[in-house]
């Protein structure tokens, strides 16, 4: 019964949002759009994006379209509930990335911007600017320089004693999650008590599954659990919001002591303060990046060092050199982190074989035309690092990892976008670069391992993960 009405369901929204898209769209039919198909009434092409993703091969949605319709630069197409524009390679990202607030600005879909709320990634203009800066203020390599590398160490060191040593086996993905998560909780929020982060950790995995999924929101679907989630979290992040602000006032906190207080203590250039709202909502976002993207990373990393001893025995040399350089006991720096030349290419060329996130949309502001075809105003564009990544004629033997292939001035502009680009370019970059060279640098000096399924399947749901979350068994390299 239940499975009959949800089809009702689906096929009367169906059904309306098929008739909203005819008449919005009554009057472009005369217009050049591009090449491409709009697939199904509302859900349009998105289980083919999805499914892509499932598989493992992301780059599939965008490589079979350019195929199918000729288009090598562009196609229509129609994913999550709104037309959409998909510029292809190095061109289109050059095209997105250098006309931003003046053809196209950043926008994301429905399931997005409802479960983030007002926060840097859905907002635009000068107040997007101003967030931008108070946040790069806090994340940016000069804040890292000071004393974020050291932090790093010590939380790092603390959880391989307590989750990595002396363990035979280990899934590295579900230890790496509660690795990052901490250490955002930490960084952001000075919160250390382990049953609290647990909380919010289980609440944020139900919450990462709707964030790229159809908006359909009734009881037991992604979406509706992860809106709950999500409101879940909020309240959570209020009360220590509350609680910071009275600690400020009666002056048992510093205005620099993390993240939370320094949003509590900005202003700008009118003296205007974010809402509690709005502070919790930046949180969640950079709770949500901080943690997800860097376990993914780092999991993926693992993966190729267990299948390439080679490039192993290569990032564990650059590391031993590094600690000898140590006194027993001394913590990592921010000049240490400089050194990790070979490791961080090692890093770029996981990415590129397998990006954390696939790729992100803007929307256009205007009416404008490229590669000789129109893109209405109001239309969604997206660009995709996955099949930038896995294009030939981008990189020679695109499917071989290669790290050397960052050495020197590394790849041709707009072809290497695992962080964005332009105005938008990811704020969390130089979080991300610190957080897992800290990682990989103890992990390697203390560990080697074997892949206990050494052929394991990637998928991204919506985020690229080994399907078993890749277990290993470890040898410890201490004697």
């Amino acid at each position: 019964m239940i499975q009959i009405l949800t089809a009702i369901l689906i096929f009367i929204v169906s059904y309306i949002f098929w008739v909203v898209y005819k008449n919005r769209n009554s009057g472009t039919s005369k217009v050049n759009l591009p090449p491409g198909s709009f697939g199904w009434p509302f859900l349009g092409e998105s289980l083919a994006l999805l499914r892509a993703g499932w598989d493992g091969v992301p780059e599939r949605f965008v490589h079979e379209r350019i195929k199918k319709h000729g288009s090598p630069l562009v196609f229509k197409t129609s994913l999550l509930g709104d037309r959409v524009a998909v510029l292809c390679g190095p061109a289109g990202n050059k095209f997105l990335f250098g006309n931003e607030n003046k053809l196209v600005a950043a926008w994301w879909p429905f399931p997005v911007r409802k479960l983030f709320g007002k926060c840097l990634i859905t907002i635009r203009g000068d107040e997007a600017k101003w967030m931008r800066k108070m946040l790069l203020s806090y994340l940016g390599p000069d804040a890292f320089a000071s004393h974020y590398a050291a932090t790093m160490d010590v939380v790092t060191r603390s959880h391989i004693e307590t989750h990595w040593r002396g363990k035979e086996e280990v899934n590295v993905y579900q230890t790496v999650k509660l690795y990052t998560f901490e250490l955002a909780c930490r960084l952001f929020l000075s919160l250390e008590e382990p049953n609290h982060i647990a909380k919010l950790g289980f609440l944020f995995n139900i919450f990462l599954k709707g964030v790229i999924e159809l908006p359909i929101d009734f009881p037991g679907t992604r979406f509706n659990r992860s809106k709950k989630a999500a409101a879940s979290i909020r309240t959570e992040l209020m009360m220590l919001i509350e609680a910071r602000r009275v600690a400020l006032e009666e002056g048992n906190a510093s205005s620099s002591q993390d993240l939370l207080s320094h949003l509590l203590t900005s202003s700008d250039e009118s003296g205007r303060y974010l809402t509690e709202w709005e502070i919790a909502n930046n949180i969640l976002l950079l709770l949500f990046a901080g943690h997800d993207t860097s376990t993914c990373s780092i999991t993926l990393i693992m993966k190729r060092l267990g299948e390439h001893p080679n490039v192993y025995d290569k990032v564990l040399n650059e590391q031993l050199e590094i600690s000898k350089t140590k006194a027993a006991g001394e913590m990592l720096k921010w000049k240490d982190i400089q050194k990790m030349k070979y490791t961080w290419n090692v890093v770029s060329e996981v990415m590129r074989l397998t990006s954390p996130v696939t790729g992100a949309f803007r929307e256009a502001l205007v009416d404008f035309e490229y590669a000789g075809y129109t893109i209405p105003k109001g239309w969604k564009l997206y660009w995709c690092a996955a099949s930038t990544h896995k294009d030939e004629g981008n990189f020679d033997d695109v499917a071989q990892f290669d790290p050397s292939r960052f050495e020197g001035t590394g790849p041709s502009p707009y072809t290497y976008v695992p962080f964005g680009g332009g105005p938008r370019m990811c704020l969390g970059k130089e979080f991300s670069r610190l957080e897992v060279l800290v990682f990989i640098h103890n992990i390697v000096t203390n560990f080697k391992w074997d892949l206990l399924i050494p052929d394991e399947k990637i998928e991204y749901d919506p985020m690229a993960t080994p399907q078993k979350g890749l277990p290993v068994r470890l040898h410890s390299r201490q004697v």
